[in-house]
């Protein structure tokens, strides 16, 4: 099978999952709030077992610690899943907004340049998407944030990669 048509198949897969992850965005977070859970539990696991490892009687006891939280955070998850997916999307909402913050205060340290108003307008955008979502969160929206955003990235992803596969079925005709 040739590159290009992996590529397309791989993409069309991707955009037809984005839509199945869209037409249920709850069930989506609630699953990647789980998978969240369980790669806490693994990672603070191997944390805080690889904690006795390390140097340092302060650095043992940091690293210990950490593993503990990320072990109770990720059970946490697994125990209360949709608190977690509450959890997750107020994370990515306060995200949002710092990025967008940030983005402002740095386009108008480009003013005169060609890329002030596109960095101050994506500013905006991030932060009006905070406030939208923190606006919406008892409506539902925060369950289904995550899932969402899940879905709309494989659409993306999904379609650059069908547009790679084009792009390289073209480029193999004319070589």
């Amino acid at each position: 099978m040739s590159d290009w048509l992996k590529l397309m198949l791989l993409g069309l897969l991707s955009v037809v999952f984005g839509v199945i992850v869209l037409g249920a965005p709850v069930v989506a977070s609630v699953a990647i709030t789980t998978l969240t859970g369980i790669m806490l539990l693994i990672g603070g696991g191997l944390q805080a077992v690889g904690g006795f490892t390390v140097e340092g009687a302060g650095n043992k006891i940091l690293s210990i610690i950490m593993g503990i939280i990320m072990v109770f955070l990720g059970w946490s998850f697994l125990s209360h899943p949709l608190e977690g997916t509450l959890t997750l999307a107020t994370v990515v909402m306060i995200l949002f907004a710092a990025g967008g913050i940030a983005r402002i205060i740095l386009s108008f340290q480009m003013r005169g340049t060609g890329l002030f108003w596109p960095t101050l307008i994506s500013g905006v955008l991030s932060l009006g998407l905070a406030a939208y979502v923190m606006a919406n969160a008892g409506v539902g929206l925060a369950f289904s944030l995550l899932g969402i955003l899940m879905g709309i990235e494989m659409l993306f992803n999904g379609f650059g990669l069908i547009f790679a596969a084009l792009f390289l079925r073209s480029t193999a005709k004319h070589a």
